[in-house]
């Protein structure tokens, strides 16, 4: 085993794992997973509140498009997600989803403010900002997630629209429908992967006159999309044939899911921390194997 090692050992894809999985063990991921999903799970419907609000203001987007964009996830975490938008719009007035919005914001930003301390733990940085700046960043990461959001929606709505307008004007208008159904899944994915780069590049507490370059973040960002989406399809595939969770915890059931769902995403929204971390590190070592953060090898 030694002697295998020995010759696989210098080959940049193997060092890559080699420190990834002693970054995973150090950092307790799988905790840190377990962490971050307590505090996602209260602000979840407080962020929904928020979006609600925002939402109320176009009349572009319903409630609805907030499920359509959900679709890949178990019916049981879309059924809770439904309960909840159509309770909140048939039972509160604009006044109080207003006041609800802003103590949301305020809530909802606890969760943000959770994934900034797992990333820098990734990154092995300090958290050490005063407490309203690192709230002031949660809470501006927030407002920047459910714009985002927002103008996901509104791409979707407008896109057919304004692209078969535009296809028209060039001579292509009968392929534009062909393409839009490849383009209304790809720009959900774009500005996921835009929001999870912004996370990394902006949350590690690295100094004022230091930055990270946005090309170093892109590894994790795209990791985190691609794992969050898969993961999701992948559990609603399970739970609708063969996890029977109605079946075990009855009307908890849906409940269940959500928590596993969450616990899951959260430790795909660290270990893209971790990546980037990783990669980092070997850059700074010269892409060789640093015995010091080595789960296979010593000195």
């Amino acid at each position: 085993m030694k002697n295998f090692l020995g010759k696989i050992k210098n080959r940049i894809f193997v060092i890559f794992i080699d420190q990834l999985l002693y970054r995973f063990a150090r950092h307790n991921v799988v905790w840190s997973g377990a962490s971050l999903t307590y505090f996602l799970i209260l602000s979840l419907f407080p962020f929904l509140i928020v979006l609600l609000n925002i939402l109320s203001y176009t009349s572009l987007v319903r409630e609805r498009a907030v499920l359509d964009m959900l679709h890949f996830l178990p019916m049981d975490i879309q059924a809770i997600i439904e309960v909840f938008l159509n309770d909140l719009s048939s039972s509160s007035s604009q006044g109080l989803l207003s006041v609800a919005a802003f103590i949301g914001l305020w809530t909802a930003s606890s969760g943000v403010k959770a994934i900034i301390k797992a990333i820098n733990m990734a990154y092995d940085y300090a958290e050490n900002r005063h407490f309203l700046k690192l709230r002031g960043l949660s809470v501006l990461f927030t407002i920047a997630l459910l714009l985002m959001i927002t103008l996901v929606m509104i791409s979707l709505i407008l896109g057919p629209m304004l692209g078969k307008m535009l296809f028209e004007r060039i001579g292509y208008g009968d392929s534009f429908m062909f393409l839009w159904n490849y383009l209304r899944y790809i720009i959900p994915l774009a500005y996921m992967m835009l929001i999870f780069a912004l996370l990394y590049k902006l949350s590690p507490n690295i100094g004022k006159n230091l930055r990270i370059p946005i090309r170093e973040v892109l590894p994790g960002a795209v990791f985190a999309t691609i794992a969050w989406v898969s993961l999701s399809l992948l559990l609603s595939y399970y739970v609708s044939n063969f996890g029977k969770y109605a079946i075990t915890y009855g009307s908890l059931g849906g409940v269940i899911v959500l928590l596993i769902w969450m616990y899951y995403s959260s430790i795909v929204i660290v270990l893209g921390g971790e990546i980037n971390a990783t990669l980092e590190d070997m850059r700074k070592n010269g892409l060789k194997v640093n015995p010091e953060k080595s789960a296979f090898y010593e000195d």
